[in-house]
């Protein structure tokens, strides 16, 4: 007799989906697999080819950018065999649009077995929009692409992509036009925006940062303020910073920005051309603060080949919900887990509870960890894990949570300054010493947690067994219900 018996997740397929995106400053691969919804990045290169570096002064791509980029995309395309993709899509913007050569090296890559897509300026805006609103759903401004080769905007409210608009004014274009004539960038820029009246209409609203050089800002800009936590997305930056972090970057050695910083050579010559847009953007537009988004054209793809049904899903809860399956022991689903705790905390707003729901997902995930590194592991995983749909408060009270749920204790987590208030991380203690009676009250599992009850009454935290569950509250259970009923000023009380 088999007296082991465990519950095993069966393997499945995964679907794969490989972008390349041929832009005008790299060229680069991604591969992203997982829920349609919000797939995981497993596979990730670029090279910086430059096509679009002698753009604004011969109109071509240049030869040995030409070949830099070919052998890159020959790469690339055996890569994306070897890791068996179910779909490739390759796409091209501004450089292979606008060069008079972009067709000879259009027939290059058809050469390779790669079916290219050319996009049109609007596309690459549209896009970039959809990438925008699939990572931050309730997005309501101006989504602003910048590249090597052109600057890609999109209006975007109620998670629809509303107007567009595309200059041919990327950093590297920018660069040439400014050499001679620092003056020559505002007037180029000043003609090319009065085609799109639209853009000065809708002031006070966030301006959504997407592209390396504007995330090489956005970099900058933390290292400067020395922010705790070194998250890139929904990361929001004053609209008063641009000048301060030009001068900072004047200030800096080069090697020093380097280290400080992880920014490649390519995008540190570039920052000042990128402020410099970003300059001119925010005196035209007079948005209420910069906003950083890690997805943009890309994902953007991704997200216009979804289904309406699965571009309604949260995109926080789906990547939530299949790495904790994946992580935990039993892979089981979470919701007992949350509605079990969630009645003691039912004032909660809904983002909190959202949040609560993300952390009940993730509630198992550092168990094969070192037992002294647990709590470690599982605030690592909140605050820097690959999650959109939630910014750096959110990731703070999750973080909070694990951190507490795995043993951390009921003080905030290690941090030299907190960007969540002292009442936000309370109440992810709150969250975590409760996912913590839980887990050990059914050790792990959640059958037990469907037929029992943890729930307020006056001034008491009853904790409701069956007649045949009453074994389970042996003295540790007792002593983590007791810690959570004092946490939250009530009476422990079994029944």
């Amino acid at each position: 007799m088999n007296f082991f018996i465990r519950k095993q997740n069966q393997p499945v397929h995964l679907y794969r989906t490989a972008i390349i995106d041929i832009g005008s400053n790299s060229v680069r691969l991604v591969v992203f697999s997982g829920p349609r919804r919000n797939p995981a990045l497993i596979f990730n290169e670029k090279v910086m080819a430059g096509l679009g570096r002698s753009l604004a002064e011969t109109g071509m791509i240049d030869e040995p950018s030409m070949a830099r980029a070919i052998q890159a995309l020959e790469r690339f395309r055996i890569v994306a065999r070897e890791m068996d993709v179910d779909e490739t899509v390759c796409v091209a913007t501004a450089a292979v649009r606008d060069a008079g050569n972009g067709e000879e090296f259009t027939r290059k890559v058809e050469a390779l077995g790669l079916d290219i897509t050319i996009l049109s300026g609007d596309d690459e805006a549209r896009t970039a929009g959809l990438g925008v609103i699939s990572a931050i759903p309730d997005a309501d401004g101006i989504v602003g692409d910048l590249g090597g080769g052109s600057l890609d905007l999109a209006r975007v409210a109620g998670g629809e992509v509303l107007d567009t608009a595309t200059l041919p004014l990327g950093v590297l274009r920018a660069a040439a036009i400014r050499r001679g004539d620092s003056a020559a960038l505002s007037r180029t820029f000043k003609k090319m925006v009065a085609a799109y009246p639209w853009l000065a209409t809708h002031p006070g609203k966030p301006f959504y940062l997407v592209g390396g050089s504007w995330r090489a800002f956005g970099r900058l800009d933390m290292h400067l303020t020395a922010y705790p936590l070194k998250v890139l997305h929904q990361y929001r930056i004053d609209v008063a910073r641009p000048e301060k972090v030009l001068a900072g970057y004047r200030s800096m050695e080069r090697d020093a920005l380097r280290q400080a910083t992880g920014l490649a050579p390519s995008r540190i010559e570039t920052l000042p051309d990128a402020i410099a847009l970003l300059r001119m953007m925010r005196d035209l537009v007079k948005p209420s603060a910069f906003v950083l988004s890690s997805f943009g054209l890309r994902e953007g793809l991704l997200y216009a080949r979804m289904d309406p049904e699965v571009r309604q899903r949260d995109p926080l809860l789906v990547a939530t919900e299949r790495f904790g399956q994946l992580q935990s022991r039993f892979g089981e689903d979470a919701r007992p887990l949350f509605d079990w705790i969630s009645p003691v905390f039912g004032d909660d707003p809904p983002e909190w509870q959202r949040w609560l729901m993300a952390a009940c997902h993730l509630s198992d995930v550092a168990w094969q960890a070192s037992p002294d590194f647990r709590a470690e592991r599982g605030l690592e995983i909140a605050l820097h894990g690959n999650w959109v749909g939630i910014d750096v408060i959110g990731r703070s009270m999750i973080g909070q949570a694990l951190y507490t749920n795995f043993g951390g204790g009921p003080r905030p987590f290690p941090l030299e300054r907190h960007v969540a208030s002292d009442a936000m991380l309370n109440r992810a203690i709150g969250w975590g010493l409760a996912m913590r009676l839980a887990q050990r009250l059914a050790a792990g599992t959640h059958d037990v947690l469907r037929r029992s009850r943890l729930q307020r009454s006056g001034d008491a935290l009853e904790l409701v067994l069956e007649p045949r569950d009453k074994a389970l509250m042996g003295e540790v259970v007792e002593r983590r219900h007791r810690r959570l009923a004092q946490f939250l000023g009530l009476r422990a009380t079994a029944i």
